[in-house]
């Protein structure tokens, strides 16, 4: 594990961060971040707002809210306990904000949700969250991952069932629970990964916090009302090597092993995998270039495109992206990595390339800024496109047209097509 910069307390999950450029009554734009960290760690701190601000003199708002068992720990048979108390702080920063943001300048009827990696799949569940309904009139999905088979109670049994198990609490002990003190929790489950057991706690299909799979209200026309951006990284599983360096090399007899994994995982036959791994060898060299591409595919970007299909049959401002440009750090073989666009988006580039923070440079720099103002835009105007990139049109099923933020920045209709159709019916 990697020293969380930005270690949990309970004093700090309940708190949000402002920036504005003038306090008078300009009714800015308002973007209201919501930070990653697959819901077990990170923070609102993360990530500086003040260069969004200063490009576009829009008002930037960041969160923290209870993490893990914190604030998603489901316990079925104590139902007067809510499984979503993560998702409802956010509910609650966002009534906080509509509430407040006017005397920061800020305009309580022009709010931009937008999240990336665990943020982004919050931004998804509260597209179908009756109590948010009303807060927001735009979405940004960066790196999203809600699927059909997302926040399934069972999986909310599973992780709590093996938490009480490994704290020696029986199931139910709710006052056993929380006479722990948080540290040791935090501590157990950090044990947990240092054993390859993970568990992950996030939001549960709840009757009264969250009553349907976001993917599948979306899907239904829950959100029509909301303007949409969604996007994904082409190479966002090789972050996972950050901390696995060494791995192991990918045979074959793994890769294939892998992907019935992944098939088993969706419900679907073993036998699908072979001809997946041949559509996608088509454009890569080796079994880890496959399997790289495969994993990247199916936890993000065929998610972020099943999102977009669902959402542009309901409402006609919704738009697609891809990032592909490749990080030189360590050689490059990190290419294109989860969250690495976050750096573009808030215009955080140093004076050397580091993992997720690009050295400056010109070419950086202006990629940097077209993303700010595309962000900045959508956030104005419902629409991601400016004078300094092309016009994106948008999302629909028959074009798919897609822009491509990459050291040159391009319009691309259906973008790795053939990998995409073929999660046809598995995804």
């Amino acid at each position: 594990m990697v020293a969380d910069p930005f270690p949990q307390s309970e004093k700090d999950s309940l708190t949000l961060n402002v920036w504005t450029q003038n306090l008078n009554n300009g009714k800015r734009p308002v973007m209201f971040f919501i930070h990653g960290g697959a819901f077990r760690t990170g923070s609102g701190r993360a990530f500086d707002g003040s260069r969004l601000v200063l490009r576009g003199d829009v008002v930037v708002v960041s969160i923290n809210y209870r993490l893990g068992p914190f604030g998603f720990l489901y316990m079925p048979e104590v139902p007067d306990i809510t499984p979503n108390v993560g998702l409802l702080d956010m509910v609650v920063a966002l009534k906080w904000v509509r509430k407040n943001i006017a005397l920061f300048g800020g305009n309580p009827e022009d709010i931009t949700i937008f999240g990336e990696s665990a943020g982004a799949f919050a931004v998804n569940c509260l597209l179908a969250t009756p109590s948010a309904k009303g807060l927001f009139k735009r979405a940004i999905v960066q790196s999203g991952y809600v699927t059909k088979f997302s926040c399934q109670p069972s999986a909310g049994i599973k992780a709590y069932e093996t938490l009480i198990e490994r704290l020696g609490i029986k199931k139910g002990d709710v006052e056993s629970l929380r006479n722990l003190h948080y540290e040791k929790i935090v501590e157990k489950i950090d044990s947990f990964e240092d054993t390859q057991e993970i568990i992950r706690f996030t939001p549960t299909i709840d009757e009264n916090s969250l009553p349907k799979n976001p993917f599948e209200a979306v899907k239904n026309g829950y959100a029509k009302d909301i303007d949409l951006f969604v996007g994904s990284n082409l190479d966002e599983t090789k972050m996972w090597k950050l901390w696995a360096p060494g791995g192991k090399d990918i045979t074959e007899e793994r890769l294939e092993r892998r992907v019935n994994g992944i098939m088993k995982s969706v419900y679907q036959n073993e036998t699908k995998s072979k001809k997946l791994i041949e559509t996608y060898r088509k454009l890569r060299k080796t079994p880890s270039d496959i399997i790289d591409a495969i994993d990247t595919d199916h936890q993000f970007r065929i998610s972020s495109i099943r999102l977009a299909e669902a959402q542009s049959q309901h409402n006609k401002n919704t738009y697609m992206y891809l990032f592909s440009w490749n990080n030189p750090w360590k050689g490059g073989k990190f290419g294109a990595m989860h969250a690495l666009e976050l750096s573009f988006v808030f215009g955080i580039l140093l004076e050397s390339d580091q993992a997720l923070y690009p050295r400056k440079t010109e070419e950086t720099q202006e990629l940097s800024e077209k993303m700010m103002d595309a962000w900045i835009s959508f956030a104005r105007t419902g629409n991601p496109s400016h004078e300094n990139i092309p016009e994106l049109p948008p999302y629909d099923l028959q074009k798919r047209a897609t822009i491509i933020f990459d050291k040159e920045i391009s319009i691309e209709n259906d973008p790795y097509s053939d990998e995409r159709a073929a999660w046809g019916d598995i995804l």
